[in-house]
């Protein structure tokens, strides 16, 4: 695989950049993955480069289009992103145009992946009836401005979830359950018990936040479940 390689593109006239990662060969899938709150980092980088070893063309995608300098800018950054659903969804829409506009992901199935805040953006681009094969939200928040209506949802949904996560609260599970029912999503809902959320970043012990916390356990069988899940869809 070669190192990550710089993407400019933009949603309207705001300036994005996003970071592709190539397998060796023909790509088996494209796939965007929708970065945390802080949006891409180090964590993100070998989350694409594990995609690319692989086999999958991989596409981190930019929330803001401007550094971040901590988690307290992130968050005020993502309040204004995320006040209009419509606003929102567009910026995540470009990121999956961008990657399907590429040369090499010509004729491949796509999907999205997210982590935190981009688990969220991976289910949003799903209950917008975007045309991908599977969406996959790693510790994501599940609440939305406009739930997915009846029919529209094409790709096969995995929810991997801490249940211990202080962010997404046993109400607002049941509540996307409901939803995914009323929808007639295809989907799948793990949870971990005794997990909190950011459980796939070995980071986050470091932070000194009460909410997140690394579960070694979790990040493997998540991980594993979407693959998984890959193969099974892609053969």
């Amino acid at each position: 695989m070669s190192t990550l390689e710089q993407v400019a593109y933009a949603d309207g006239a705001k300036a994005l950049t996003g970071w592709l990662a190539r397998p060796e060969g023909t790509p088996r899938a494209a796939i965007v993955i929708f970065p945390t709150i802080a949006n891409s980092n180090e964590a993100m980088e070998r989350r694409a480069a594990l995609l690319a070893d692989r086999g999958y063309l991989a596409l981190i995608a930019d929330f803001y289009g401007e550094p971040v300098a901590d988690f307290a800018a992130a968050g005020a950054l993502a309040q204004v992103l995320r006040a209009e659903v419509s606003v929102y969804r567009t910026r995540l829409a470009a990121a999956i145009a961008t990657l399907a506009a590429r040369p090499e992901a010509q004729g491949l199935p796509m999907a999205a992946i997210g982590y935190c805040m981009g688990g969220q953006a991976a289910l949003e681009v799903a209950r917008a009836g975007h045309d991908l094969f599977a969406a996959v939200s790693f510790h994501g928040i599940l609440t939305t401005g406009a739930p997915a209506e009846p029919g529209k949802v094409r790709a096969r949904i995995l929810v991997c979830h801490g249940d211990a996560d202080p962010l997404v609260p046993r109400e607002q599970v049941l509540d996307f359950w409901q939803e995914m029912d009323a929808a007639g999503a295809n989907w799948h809902f793990h949870s971990y018990s005794g997990v909190k959320h950011g459980f796939t970043d070995p980071g986050s012990d470091a932070r000194g936040m009460p909410t997140i916390s690394y579960d070694a356990s979790a990040d493997r069988q998540s991980w594993a479940a979407m693959l998984g899940l890959f193969d099974e869809i892609l053969g």
